[in-house]
């Protein structure tokens, strides 16, 4: 059974930092990207990050470029989002997949195979 399960979100002050983690099992972890998205309330759910062993990538949209750090552990099949200097905007569930690199688009990683259930990060003034 294929499961990817995020932890680590919570209530942050505006400013503060934030780790979250990807527990992945069930399918062989190299074989994919993992990526982070995230949905905000009224708005479509974005890709921010995304990270790929098998190619040694990594990619961050606009929005989160210089904050916020993607990391893996593969002895641990375990993707980290390491989320810094947060501020209201970043209020969101967030959602780690597996995804299918596809090095045809500018960000390549927006074509998921497989979702977690999401966890919810709410920054506050």
């Amino acid at each position: 059974e294929v499961q990817l399960v995020e932890s680590g979100g919570g209530l942050v002050q505006a400013g503060g930092s934030l780790r979250l983690s990807c527990a992945t099992s069930g399918f062989t972890f190299t074989d994919y990207a993992i990526a982070w998205f995230r949905q905000a309330p009224g708005k479509e759910r974005e890709g921010i990050a995304c990270i790929s062993s098998n190619y040694d990538s990594r990619y961050y949209r606009d929005s989160v470029r210089g904050r916020f750090i993607i990391s893996s552990d593969n002895a641990k099949n375990t993707v980290y989002l390491q989320m810094n200097s947060l501020n209201p905007e970043d209020t969101a569930v967030y959602y780690c997949a597996a995804v299918v690199w596809n090095w045809a688009r500018d960000y390549p990683c927006l074509d998921p195979a497989y979702w977690g259930q999401g966890t919810q990060v709410t920054v506050s003034l």
